[in-house]
């Protein structure tokens, strides 16, 4: 059967998502501008001086940035791997590798913070378990401490690389291989001169794109350590709300500097791509 859209319904469509384009985005968007740039006296730039100021702010984002590095580079490494071992499987289970890992991915938040907080919080099942058994290999580990946000932040990273680095690896065409074989390389060449490179610019989008995850994450993080733990994310969620008093011109500041510093991320990813390409 045929289905035919006239030109009316396609411009009705259009303009449906239009309106939502610009009450969703772009009207939040703005907003958050405008306020950045304003205080009980109007117009001014005492926002953005405190930010760039403020050695308690300039840590957060210290501290979203090298969270998000390392959580991003970890997930990378392991799921290159795993996306490498699950290409050995026949399609039929690849699927539904591909459909847990499509659920898993939507397993965070507060519902991944207090998960973890079960099994490896102060009286956790495995923190308990290990205790009694006599193993001592959470004395030392608190999952309320920065390596426990990274373990967080590793975790409901990986589903999301292995989904975007599954159709990079499927990519690789098997006469490729073939061929490289013909000619007397081994796997290890052929990967470290025709698969890895040609892979590379998905890569290294696919690390973009985890580290803008990483750095927009708020709910895990607070859930996990209240605002006891300096992450810019957090910093805008207390601004906000008002620990002690709301300071929403001072958290858009924040949000304004924190988009900037993720679209200079994706920038600077797309030209490692247009250049690896341009080798290529």
């Amino acid at each position: 059967m045929i289905v035919v859209i006239s030109k009316r319904q396609t411009v009705a469509w259009l303009s449906t998502f239009l309106v939502l384009v610009l009450l969703f985005f772009l009207v939040p968007l703005l907003y958050m501008l405008i306020t950045s740039f304003q205080n009980s006296d109007g117009f001014t730039l005492a926002q953005y001086q405190t930010v760039l100021t403020n050695d308690y702010i300039l840590q957060g984002f210290t501290n979203s940035i090298t969270l998000s590095v390392i959580s991003a580079v970890i997930a990378l490494m392991v799921t290159l791997f795993a996306v490498y071992a699950i290409m050995r499987f026949s399609e039929p289970v690849r699927e539904k590798i591909l459909i847990l890992t499509n659920l898993t991915s939507n397993f965070s938040g507060i519902p991944l913070a207090f998960a973890f907080i079960v099994l490896l919080g102060n009286s956790g099942l495995f923190t308990l378990l290990f205790d009694k058994w006599g193993i001592d290999t959470f004395s030392s580990f608190s999952l309320y401490s920065w390596g426990g946000l990274l373990l967080i932040y590793i975790y409901f990273q990986l589903p999301l690389a292995l989904m975007l680095l599954y159709p990079i690896y499927d990519g690789i065409q098997q006469q490729w291989k073939d061929a490289a074989a013909l000619l007397g390389a081994s796997t290890w060449q052929f990967w470290m001169k025709v698969g890895i490179p040609v892979m590379l610019p998905g890569i290294v989008g696919t690390f973009s794109v985890l580290f803008a995850n990483a750095m927009g994450a708020y709910a895990s993080a607070y859930a996990l350590t209240s605002s006891n733990y300096n992450l810019v994310a957090i910093r805008i969620g207390s601004l906000i709300k008002g620990d002690i008093f709301a300071q929403p011109e001072l958290a858009s500041a924040i949000a304004v500097i924190l988009a900037v510093t993720m679209v200079t991320a994706m920038l600077l990813s797309e030209w490692s791509i247009s250049k690896t390409r341009r080798k290529l």
